[in-house]
């Protein structure tokens, strides 16, 4: 097998034109990237899929890459070469990435330095792959934007998707009480074996009124939401005084009464990861691998794809009956 080093091409994930998964495109002769100044080209063993990933492609989403392109910003492999300045990272150490340049969805991919983590030996790659986007997401949303302090209540609506079960272990970790909601009795399972106090089933129709009976009158504080255009109306009426709802996912419109926010002095705060600062990606990542450390954050990894079946992949994320951990395409 040739290296990367003799090697001028390989496999990747392609997007020629915005649309739905069948524009997903693999191909076999793609450039390996060549690492500049402060980056790193590594070599790909397992990417995480994230939703946010889907919107891109479907062109939806606010931020359009330059056509064509590859997904993916979760990687997890090995340091194939490095650029100049790098002084952080060698050929040969296991690493994950928050952010790609060149996209995930390949062989090899290319990241700037600051944005690659050393990959502790307690975790594989699958479970590398599953951290970027999600906890750094979750710790954003429960701390940076959602001010959460311990003693407080968090509910974690879809909480057995990749961010999800971060924020349950996360939350769990730091003291709050974490309540969870997902679409089967298997999810609930998860997110009870991974920092939640309660699970609740979202497709129960009284589901809203068992977690007003957990939480009592004074409602829950922090409520992570991964379908807003869904659940944000519910979600209001759920809050306690000075309850915060983050909108972490969001697929389309939803009518709500502002009133229910006046009555509570409740806030909704819109999360993305894009927009962290450098100091913020540095506090996430200390927290991150300060969790690995302890031992508390393990990643759950769901359904695992090969690469060709990337637009599978993205079908399933959007319209299975419900997740079960972080999905990754296998190298």
């Amino acid at each position: 097998a040739a290296t990367a080093a003799t090697r001028s091409v390989m496999r990747a994930v392609r997007v020629f034109e915005f649309g739905g998964p069948e524009v997903l495109k693999l191909q076999s002769d793609v450039l390996v990237p060549v690492p500049k100044e402060n980056q790193v080209l590594i070599k790909v063993h397992v990417c995480g899929v994230n939703p946010v990933e889907t919107y891109i492609r479907s062109g939806t989403y606010a931020r359009k890459p330059a056509l064509p392109y590859t997904p993916g910003s979760d990687v997890a492999g090995v340091v194939e070469s490095v650029g100049e300045h790098v002084t952080a990272f060698k050929k040969g150490d296991r690493v994950f990435t928050l952010e790609t340049l060149s996209g995930g969805y390949a062989e090899y991919a290319v990241a700037a330095a600051n944005r690659v983590f050393p990959l502790p030996d307690k975790l594989d790659f699958r479970q590398g792959a599953a951290i970027g986007v999600p906890y750094f997401t979750a710790y954003r949303a429960l701390f940076q934007k959602g001010r959460a302090k311990a003693g407080e209540s968090v509910l974690v609506h879809g909480a057995s998707g990749g961010v999800g079960l971060a924020a349950c272990q996360i939350a769990r970790a730091y003291g709050l009480k974490v309540l969870g909601t997902a679409g089967t009795e298997e999810g609930m399972n998860v997110i009870l074996r991974n920092g939640a106090h309660q699970a609740f089933n979202h497709r129960d129709p009284n589901y809203t009124e068992k977690i007003k009976a957990c939480t009592g009158p004074g409602g829950v504080d922090i409520i992570v939401e991964m379908l807003s255009n869904v659940n944000l109306d519910a979600d209001l009426q759920l809050l306690s005084c000075a309850g915060r709802v983050m909108v972490v996912g969001c697929r389309g419109r939803i009518e709500i009464n502002p009133r229910d926010t006046m009555s509570r002095e409740s806030s909704i705060i819109g999360v993305s990861l894009f927009l962290a600062t450098e100091e913020e990606r540095r506090e996430c990542a200390t927290a991150i691998l300060g969790g690995v450390e302890a031992g508390w954050l393990k990643p759950v990894v769901g359904l695992e794809y090969p690469l060709e079946k990337a637009a599978q992949a993205h079908e399933d994320i959007i319209h299975s009956s419900g997740a079960r951990g972080k999905m990754v395409l296998l190298l």
